[in-house]
Order: C-alpha cells, then sequence, then structure tokens
C-alpha cells in the first residue's frame, strides 16, 4: 500500500509486492546510533481520517494536544486507541465500532462506492524505527483493505485487497531466503502486523526480522489504559473485587483496600500527590469496608475526621484517579499487556482524553508534573487531550501538540 498515493477519503489500488519488497537501492540499512530498549509509538499519523488529512503528530513519552473544541484531539486518542486494539488481536469492528465516523469529512466514495480512512504510527525501539500504516473501507462493508510495515527502508509486509467478493487480502513479507518473498491470503478484519508470528517460521534472517520489528510494533501499540474517570460514579461504594482498576475509575476504593497494604512506598507518594491537589490537609487516602461487600475512600485529615470521596468536588476525584493511575502499572489497571514479553521491556500508555477536565490550573500543573516525572522514568508514557495549556507553560518534559495552529 503506497499510502501517500491514496486520494483521501478513497482505498488503495491493487499493490505490486515486487518492486516495494526489495531492498533499498543502497541494500543498506542506516544504523541511527543506541535504540532504546523500552519498544514505544514515536509518531500518530492521520493521513485521512476524520477531520485531519496528511497529519503527523511527534509522541514524546508526555504529549498533550490542544486546541478548541471540535479541532481533533478526542479523534488523535481515538485512533490510537484503535491502533492498540487491532495490535492486541482484536477484529476491526472491536477497534472501529462506527467506522463511518471515521471517513474524512466530505469525502467521495469511488466508482465502486467505497469510503474509507487511513491511519498509522511509528515505533522506536531495539529494531530502530518501524512504521505501520493501514486502510480501512469503513463503507460499504468495514475491512482492512491494505497494510505496510516498513523498517530501515524496507517494506517488511504489504497487504491488498485482490478480490471483493472475499474476505481475505492478499499478503506478501519479506523472506530473503530461495524465495524473496512469501505470500499468502489474511483475514480482512484483523492487523496482519498482529498475526505475522502465526504465519512466519523465522527461519532465515529477513524472516527473523520481519518477526522482530512486527513484535516491536505490537508490544509499542498493545499496553494502552485509556482512562476518563467519572466522578458521579466513583462516588458511591464499590463493590470488593479484583483490585484492577476499571477506565472509569468506578472502583476507585477497592483498588486503594488493595494497594495501600501492598505496596507502602507507592501509596505514600499517591498521598503526597493528592495532598498538592486537593483543598485542606490530607495525612492519608485510605479504603474501609461497609459491611455489605463494598468499599468506600476517605481521606484522611490528620486531626481525627475524615472527609468521605465523595464529597469532594468533580476536579479532585479526576485529580485523585488519574494520579493513582500514574503511580501504579498493568498488574493494578485493567489493561493487556504482552504477557510473552518481560515487563521491564514493556512501556504502558495511559490515554487521558480530556485530562484537565473539572480541574482548576494548579491542579492540572501539579497532574502534570507528576506525569512528567513517572514518564522520565521510562516505564509509563502519557498521551492526553486539554483544552487549553497555558498552565503547562515552561514545564519540562511535556511535549505540546496544538491543533489550533
Amino acid at each position: 500500500m503506497t499510502v501517500s498515493s491514496l486520494s483521501t477519503g478513497s482505498l488503495p489500488a491493487p499493490l505490486s509486492f515486487e518492486p516495494s519488497l526489495s531492498s533499498p537501492a543502497s541494500g543498506a540499512v542506516v544504523d541511527a546510533g543506541p535504540r532504546p530498549d523500552r519498544p514505544h509509538v514515536s509518531e500518530l499519523r492521520l493521513s485521512a481520517f476524520a477531520g485531519h488529512r496528511r497529519a503527523g503528530f511527534p509522541l514524546g513519552p508526555l504529549t498533550l494536544f490542544t486546541g478548541p473544541s471540535g479541532c481533533g484531539k478526542s479523534r488523535a486518542l481515538q485512533a490510537y486507541e484503535a491502533l492498540a486494539r487491532l495490535a492486541g488481536g482484536a477484529e476491526l469492528g472491536a477497534a472501529f465500532p462506527d467506522p463511518a465516523a471515521c471517513v474524512p469529512q466530505r469525502a467521495r466514495p469511488d466508482a465502486q462506492r467505497r469510503r474509507g480512512f487511513r491511519i498509522g504510527c511509528t515505533t522506536d525501539g531495539p529494531e530502530g524505527p518501524v512504521r505501520l500504516d493501514v486502510a480501512v473501507q469503513a463503507e460499504p462493508v468495514p475491512r482492512i483493505v491494505g497494510e505496510r510495515l516498513t523498517s530501515g527502508g524496507l517494506v517488511l509486509l504489504e497487504t491488498a485487497l485482490r478480490d471483493p467478493g472475499r474476505r481475505v487480502v492478499q499478503a506478501a513479507w519479506h523472506t530473503a531466503g530461495s524465495a524473496p518473498v512469501t505470500r499468502g491470503p489474511l483475514p480482512d478484519d484483523r492487523l496482519g502486523t498482529a498475526l505475522l508470528p502465526l504465519r512466519v517460521a523465522g527461519k532465515t534472517d529477513g524472516q527473523r526480522r520481519v518477526l522482530a520489528a512486527a513484535e516491536q510494533m505490537v508490544v509499542a501499540l498493545r499496553s494502552v489504559f485509556a482512562c476518563d474517570p467519572r466522578p458521579h460514579r466513583m462516588r458511591a461504594p464499590a463493590p470488593l473485587g479484583t483490585g484492577r482498576l476499571l477506565p472509569g475509575c468506578a472502583n476507585l476504593a477497592d483498588v486503594l483496600w488493595r494497594t495501600r497494604s501492598e505496596c507502602g512506598r507507592r501509596h505514600a507518594l499517591l498521598v503526597e500527590a493528592v495532598r498538592a491537589g486537593c483543598a485542606g490537609p490530607v495525612e492519608d487516602m485510605l479504603a474501609e469496608p461497609a459491611g455489605d461487600g463494598t468499599v468506600r475512600a476517605l481521606l484522611d485529615r490528620g486531626d481525627g475526621s475524615r472527609t468521605p470521596l465523595a464529597l469532594l468536588g468533580d476536579g479532585e476525584l479526576r485529580y485523585a484517579a488519574l494520579a493513582l493511575v500514574l503511580l501504579t502499572g498493568p498488574g493494578v489497571l485493567e489493561v493487556d499487556p504482552a504477557g510473552e514479553v518481560p515487563q521491564a521491556l514493556q512501556t504502558l500508555t495511559v490515554l487521558a482524553d480530556g485530562l484537565d477536565r473539572c480541574m482548576d490550573p494548579r491542579q492540572a500543573r501539579e497532574l502534570v508534573r507528576l506525569a512528567a516525572r513517572m514518564c522520565e522514568r521510562g516505564h509509563i508514557r502519557l498521551v492526553g487531550a486539554v483544552s487549553d495549556t497555558s498552565w503547562a507553560a515552561g514545564a519540562e518534559g511535556v511535549t505540546v501538540v496544538d491543533l489550533s495552529a
């Protein structure tokens, strides 16, 4: 799939595998120097997606999308989360429940009445920069009609829709053995890159390179926690359960019941963070059983009084929940990490739409400072959408993507 050649909103033409699956003209791959051990997404591309056209966004350890309402902040996070779902093996319908809404605005159907969208990303890691570009047909039938995985100027995987009557795409991947290219069908509702470990034997250097690049892409993408705390749900007592935080944070009290006893150091950091973002004195943050199988969260004010979290403001509740997210990890958050990869080589990415929603500038500033400290360590990254970043002026370690420019 030649992504740059696709017209906005249209679908790709059939691909010619042989030219693009050969080595670069120089025959050499440029070594960019030392490479990070933890695979991570360094760029998000929205070539033709909703209101975005030919857009590429650099992603640092802590990235904030900003701009006025309707500029596409939430859409950018939606595209990232969808790529993560596909990398984890989800079907297209699970990643894009409403694919027609992702088609570029005012895009016209082609002669076959097809409309679609294109997204992609770049990951950095031990294999250097690895690019993934995906073309999705949204109408009349949702399907992945083109995919390209590239590393070091070499196309390692390429797919194209050859027969609209069959629910498969024709795929070709780099072999560099007795045959330079291996061909075969792949389903049109799943990401081919995520399926490569099941199809590539890894017997040649070329095949091993394909597998290494695919693994880097999948590991970088799939460990994602999309978090949007809902204060009205956090105020109610939470049933005792798994102790793993849900995206809406309604079970915050259940998670506190677990984490306070399991990791005193992290809990002390959480209390310190909550103290900086909530009104009044805060000596501790705890959960107590209600006797009916539920627990409720409380702030210990240090003078013998305790304030139920149900009495806190919306901004305080969102601040406390996001601070907990930043100070924990996959073992506490409801995510699906790559279990076959050592945790030391994984990076959890938190997606936070409306990161500063309901917060005053002081709370937003304190939360970003905490995020910058945690992201600097490398085990967690944050991509957030905010309405304004004036409160973050001068903050170190923050990549601001202004969509109003």
